[in-house]
Formats: C-alpha cells, sequence, structure tokens
C-alpha cells in the first residue's frame, strides 16, 4: 500500500486543512445554532475543487483517487463535522448519477452539484425499512414516459436543504425484494414534494427529515440504472461511503486530541503542567493508539477501492468502528478538561452529539457487523 501523494494533491489537502481551520471552524457552533449550512460556504468548497474531486473530469470532477478524498474529507470534519457531510453526499451521489445517468437532463444536475449551486441527498430510508433496505414501500408507478412517486423517506440527511435527491423506489413487486427496487433522480421542487425536520439533539445544520411523494411525476429519462436493478446496482456506493464516513469520524477524533494535548500543557496542578501526570497523558497516548488503528483501516479501504478490490467487509470496519471510537475519544477529551469541558466554551459536547448519529445511521453497529460475520463465513466455507 502506498498513500504518498503527488504535490498537486498535497497542495489540495492543505488548502482544504487551512480552509477547515480558518474558514470552518469559527462558525462550527454557530451553524448549529442556524440549523443550516451557509449556500456560500457551499460555493467555496466548490471553488476551492473540495468537492467530488474523485468523480471523473468529464462529469466535473477532478478525476483524484479515493484516498486522497478521504484525506480531503478529514480535514473539513476537523474543521465543522456537519459541513462534511456536503462533501460525504456528494462524493456518495456524485458516483450514483455519474456512473448511471441515463441523461443529459441528469449528467447537468450533478454539474451544478459539483459547482456548488445545489446540494444532493439521498433517499433510501423508510419509516419500515432501515436496516431491512429492501422492504421499500414507496411506489414508483409507470405511466406512459413517466413514473408517478408515491410515498414516505425519512431520516434523510439534508431533507430539508437538498435541491436533488437520489430516490429509491419500488418499481416491481414486494415478492420481487430488492430486484423490484429502481433509482431515480429526483427535483425537490416538482409538485408533490413535502418535507419535514427533524428535532435532533445533533446534526442540526444536516437538517434530517422526511420527504413525502404525493404522486410525484418524474420523467423516466431521471431514472438511474436500469429499472428494477437500482438497488443492487446503486447500493454498491455505500462501501465507499462507508470508509468515507471513517475518515470524517477521524476529523473530529484529530481536533479533539489536538485541543486535549495543548490543555495538558496550559494546565497546572501541583506545580507542573497536567500532562506530566500519567493518569492525564496515558488515556490520551491509548486514544492515540486506537486512533491510528482506525485511521490506517479507513485509509486501506480507500485503497482498495483505488485498486479495484474487494473492500466490503473492511468498509463495514470502517462504519461501525470509526463512529464509536470517536466517540469515546470525544469523552476522554472532555475529561482531561476537567469541569471546563463539560461547560459550553468547548465543542466537545456538540462533537459528541453529532457523532453519535452516526452509530444509528448509514448502517448500524450490528449490521456492519452482520456484513462482516458474512464475508469472513464466505471466506473460511468448508
Amino acid at each position: 500500500m502506498d498513500f504518498a501523494l503527488t504535490p498537486d494533491q498535497e497542495a489540495l489537502v492543505e488548502t482544504a486543512r487551512r480552509f477547515a481551520r480558518n474558514r470552518l471552524a469559527p462558525g462550527y457552533r454557530q451553524r448549529e445554532k442556524a440549523e443550516c449550512i451557509e449556500r456560500e460556504v457551499v460555493r467555496e468548497m466548490a471553488e476551492l475543487g473540495f468537492l467530488g474531486l474523485e468523480l471523473p473530469e468529464s462529469s466535473g470532477g477532478l478525476g483524484l483517487d479515493c484516498v486522497t478524498s478521504g484525506l480531503l474529507l478529514e480535514q473539513i470534519s476537523y474543521g465543522d463535522f456537519n459541513v462534511s457531510y456536503v462533501n460525504l453526499l456528494t462524493s456518495l451521489c456524485g458516483q450514483i448519477v455519474s456512473t448511471h445517468a441515463r441523461s443529459d437532463e441528469a449528467r447537468q444536475w450533478l454539474t451544478q452539484v459539483l459547482a456548488g449551486e445545489k446540494l444532493i441527498a439521498i433517499a433510501l430510508t423508510e419509516p419500515s425499512a432501515g436496516s431491512d433496505a429492501a422492504r421499500l414501500r414507496l411506489r414508483a408507478v409507470r405511466e406512459g414516459k413517466e413514473f408517478v412517486l408515491s410515498g414516505e423517506k425519512t431520516s434523510i440527511s439534508m431533507a430539508t436543504q437538498a435541491d436533488v435527491s437520489v430516490v429509491f423506489a419500488r418499481t416491481g413487486l414486494e415478492s420481487d425484494g430488492a430486484r423490484g427496487i429502481s433509482a431515480f433522480l429526483v427535483p425537490m421542487d416538482l409538485p408533490g414534494v413535502t418535507r419535514t425536520t427533524f428535532d435532533d439533539i445533533g446534526t442540526r445544520p444536516v437538517g434530517r427529515g422526511s420527504i413525502f411523494f404525493d404522486g410525484v411525476r418524474v420523467p423516466e429519462h431521471m431514472m438511474l440504472g436500469d429499472e428494477g436493478q437500482g438497488f443492487v446496482q446503486v447500493m454498491q456506493g455505500f462501501d465507499y461511503s462507508r470508509a468515507l464516513i471513517g475518515m470524517q469520524c477521524m476529523g473530529v477524533a484529530r481536533v479533539s486530541l489536538d485541543e486535549a494535548w495543548r490543555y495538558t500543557q496550559e494546565r497546572e496542578a501541583f506545580g507542573k503542567p497536567i500532562g506530566n501526570f500519567q493518569g492525564v497523558s496515558f488515556p490520551l497516548a491509548e486514544a492515540e493508539t486506537y486512533y491510528e488503528a482506525c485511521r490506517a483501516l479507513c485509509l486501506r479501504t480507500l485503497w482498495l477501492k483505488d485498486q479495484g478490490l474487494p473492500h466490503t467487509s473492511e468498509a463495514a470496519m470502517c462504519k461501525w468502528w470509526a463512529p464509536k471510537l470517536t466517540c469515546e475519544i470525544v469523552h476522554q477529551c472532555l475529561l482531561t478538561h476537567g469541569h471546563g469541558g463539560y461547560g459550553g466554551d468547548y465543542s466537545f459536547g456538540q462533537r459528541y452529539r453529532d457523532v453519535l448519529g452516526l452509530q444509528i445511521g448509514d448502517g448500524t453497529a450490528n449490521i456492519m457487523k452482520l456484513i462482516i460475520a458474512r464475508q469472513m463465513t464466505a471466506r473460511h466455507a468448508i
């Protein structure tokens, strides 16, 4: 494995590092209060080449590797975990649209997303279908050259802010299972689309909520992939997004550890910096060890994708471990700051609440472990 970057890639990641610290970090807590991500910030990221950089140049990307995309996402998350959702969703949905778009209209939407002019979401989960995603009930019924969508999507990140969504709907029979599901690129301003926001304890700027489709008419050319094959074709992209989520979490772990180590040198007790006491420094040393191991796993998974090698089990490992580990690291860093860490002058509480959601969304830990177990069982079958 070689994670070495070219000078141009190093420059891009360094630019993201400065942008995250100087532009994003100062507004992290304010964005939570405002419960939105400024479109100006999204456009700035696009102008700097931060959105969908791994997508082909023909689609508006930079044609770079997935490792570089992960490293850049990590930097953005260091400054503002919630803003990094824009990068994550652009990469996930961008690959879906770039690979499976049928029409110039669908590709034009991707161009606008990569330019920072539009926000994109992915609408898969339903009230009765979360972990069992193949049990979708939202219907897409063909009427001539259109499909009519009726049903509800729930727990959708960017539900209220997205301009367009990749929507999974059942075009076949329920007995068809995953083989009866298709994917559509649906503008969110079509007649019949309504949205609500959830009162979440974290990631409030991301605007998780429900999207309702009441007889929404979508042209057939906005279907992504083949009819009845959307679930099978598009779900493959989740291996990539799970590795990216790992790097997203690593950004939060890193900023929390950086602050904790600095604090151990600034705060004194019994006549010396508290970092001199093993009871303070050893828990952080353990956190650093776990952080390095988890980050290496995430990078290796992205490297496997770049090589075109299987990475399903590794991606599942990233998805269940990184959010859990990051919450534990944030918790330890808060404790390192003592009573001050419990106050509003620090961002530990918000970071914990924000990352906690990823222990639920995009695949629970138990579902990820099930994927790993199945992969390992098949690999060691007698």
